[in-house]
C-alpha cells in the first residue's frame, strides 16, 4: 500500500507525467511482490496479527477504529471476519487485480486506489501511528540522547581510570578469532569447512533455494576447480570461525594474519545467535564464503577470468608476497 500512496501522491503532485514515472516503479516491484504471494495465506496472518496487535497493546495504541468498541465486537472475538472483508473487497490481491486499475487512465486509476477499503484503512492507520506513536517516541529519543550524552560526559570525568568503548556505528569494527568447527551437543560436531560436494547434495531440481544451474553440475562433475581447490583436491565454499560479529557486518572482509583477502563474512551460526547479549567462545561462530569459491565462481562458472588480472592473487603463506 506504501507504493500505491507513492504513486497517488506523484499524480496529486506532478500530473501524469509524475504518475506514469512512479507507474513504472510500481509495475517493477509488483512483479516479484506477487510472484510468491498468496492472498489466502496473508488474510490469515492479517487477522491473527491483528487479533494479536488489539488484545497486547494498550488501547491509547490501538486507533478507534480498530477498537472493539467502534467495531461491536466482544473481547474474545478475533480479527478474521475483519480480514476476510477486507481481503474480499479490496482490489489488489492479485497481478490480475491490480493491472486492471493500473491500467486505467490515470484520474480514474487514482480514484479508485484512494476508494479502496484497504487503502483507506493503511492510510488511517499509518496516520495514527505518526501522530500518536513515532511523533512522541522521536521526541522522547531526543531527549534520552542529550542526556545520555551528559550522562557519558560525567562518568569520562569521575571515573578517569574506567575504559569506555564507543559506539561502532558508523566506524570501523575489527575482530578477530580462528577458523575453528565447533560442537553444539552431546555426539553432534561441524567441521570448519564446507565443500562444492555439499551443494551437490542438497541439490534439487527446480527448488527456488536448492537448485543447482546445469554449468554449476558441469564443472562439478568434471572436477574442474582450477587452481582454486584445496590441498584434498575439494573446492572449498564456506568456513566458520570464532569471531563476535553483529548486525551490519555482512559483507565484511575476513583477512588472515597476513592481511590477505580470505572470505566474506555472511552469517551466524545458529547457536551463536545471541552472542550480541552473551559470547561464547564455544559455539559462536561466524561463517564466511571462501575466497578461493568466490574466484571459481568469476573465473570458472562465469568465465570472467579477465576481471582477475585487476587483482592480486597471493599464497596465504607468503606472507602477501608474489603471485600465484
Amino acid at each position: 500500500m506504501i507504493r500505491l500512496k507513492r504513486l497517488v501522491d506523484a499524480f496529486e503532485k506532478n500530473g501524469e507525467k509524475g504518475y506514469n514515472e512512479e507507474l513504472q516503479r510500481l509495475k517493477d516491484f509488483k512483479i516479484d511482490f506477487y510472484k510468491d504471494f498468496d492472498a489466502q495465506i496473508d488474510q490469515e496472518k492479517f487477522g491473527a496479527l491483528l487479533t494479536m496487535y488489539v488484545n497486547k497493546l494498550d488501547k491509547k495504541f490501538v486507533p478507534p477504529f480498530l477498537q472493539r468498541e467502534s467495531l461491536g465486537m466482544t473481547e474474545k472475538e478475533s480479527y478474521d471476519q475483519m480480514a476476510a472483508d477486507q481481503y474480499a473487497l479490496t482490489s489488489f490481491t492479485s497481478d490480475e487485480e491490480a493491472d486492471n486499475i493500473l491500467n486505467m487512465d490515470p484520474n480514474i486509476a487514482v480514484s479508485a486506489i484512494k476508494s479502496d477499503p484497504f487503502y483507506a484503512l493503511c492510510l488511517a492507520w499509518a496516520d495514527f501511528y505518526i501522530k500518536e506513536i513515532s511523533t512522541p517516541y522521536n521526541n522522547i529519543r531526543k531527549e534520552i540522547d542529550l542526556k545520555q550524552e551528559q550522562y557519558t560526559k560525567a562518568q569520562m570525568e569521575i571515573f578517569t581510570e574506567k575504559r569506555f568503548y564507543p559506539d561502532a556505528n558508523s566506524t570501523l569494527r575489527v575482530t578477530y578469532g580462528n577458523v575453528s568447527g565447533y560442537r553444539p551437543k552431546d555426539a553432534v560436531s561441524f567441521q570448519p569447512i564446507t565443500y562444492l560436494d555439499g551443494v551437490i547434495e542438497k541439490y534439487i531440481p527446480e527448488d527456488y533455494e536448492f537448485d543447482v544451474s546445469a554449468r554449476m553440475l558441469e564443472l562439478y562433475k568434471a572436477k574442474d576447480y582450477g587452481p582454486y581447490a584445496d590441498k584434498t583436491g575439494k573446492l572449498p565454499v564456506c568456513f566458520i570461525g570464532s569471531n563476535h560479529t553483529t548486525g551490519g557486518n555482512s559483507g565484511s572482509p575476513a583477512i588472515d594474519a597476513h592481511g590477505n583477502l580470505i572470505g566474506l563474512n555472511f552469517d551466524r551460526v545458529w547457536e551463536g545467535t545471541m552472542s550480541d547479549i552473551n559470547y561464547d567462545a564455544n559455539i559462536c561462530r561466524n561463517i564466511m564464503v571462501d575466497a578461493r569459491y568466490i574466484l571459481w565462481v568469476i573465473d570458472k562458472y562465469a568465465g570472467a577470468g579477465h576481471l582477475l588480472k585487476e587483482m592480486s592473487l597471493v599464497h596465504p603463506k607468503k606472507k602477501g608476497k608474489g603471485k600465484n
